[in-house]
């Protein structure tokens, strides 16, 4: 009970960590990388269709994505899409071709991209904690109905901080790696 109980938190606190890496590569950096576009939806007869099963999404340079376009008829609404997007994007279409180049990050709007990074790390560390708050109520419970003693439950509290310490350490790691990107020109 005791070890099904550490097991799903650890496997929470996993997830929590691939969220942050998720929501933080949504974060442009300067650099190319297709899931800056992972977010834009485009109308596709009547539906709000991921502009990954519009076109194909690449990466032609350093700054430079392109997307191919299936249909060619979408690439007015694939453009719209980027535009008004919060992305700060000019895509150019050449043919079934569209370019979006990825102007560069002046220092300002670096400082302010890591404190969003800096926020969004925090919300990590919070989810962590209620995952562990929650593993600790749960071990209070078995303990409250003498499934477990005063014992267990102290040895078990001290395993689920041990590991909580290393989620929140995997969530500095991971904030520090996104903000040394974000600064380098």
């Amino acid at each position: 009970m005791i070890n099904e109980i550490k097991n799903s938190a650890q496997e929470r606190m996993g997830k929590t960590i691939e969220s942050l890496k998720t929501n933080l590569n949504k974060i442009r950096t300067g650099r190319a990388h297709p899931s800056l576009l992972d977010n834009i939806t485009i109308q596709y007869y009547g539906m709000d269709t991921p502009l990954n099963q519009v076109g194909n999404v690449a990466v032609s340079d350093a700054r430079t994505l392109a997307i191919t376009v299936f249909d060619k008829s979408m690439i007015g609404a694939v453009e719209k899409a980027i535009l008004s997007s919060d992305l700060g994007l000019n895509p150019s279409s050449q043919g079934t071709l569209i370019r979006i180049p990825l102007p560069p990050l002046t220092e300002e709007r670096r400082k302010d991209l890591v404190k969003v990074v800096r926020g969004e790390a925090e919300n990590g560390k919070v989810a962590i904690r209620n995952i562990r708050r929650d593993a600790n109520s749960d071990l209070k419970s078995l303990n409250k109905e003498k499934e477990i003693s005063d014992d267990e439950l102290r040895q078990s509290e001290d395993e689920v901080q041990k590991i909580t310490d290393t989620f929140v350490k995997q969530v500095d790691d991971v904030l520090a790696d996104k903000e040394k990107e974000l600064m380098e020109i």
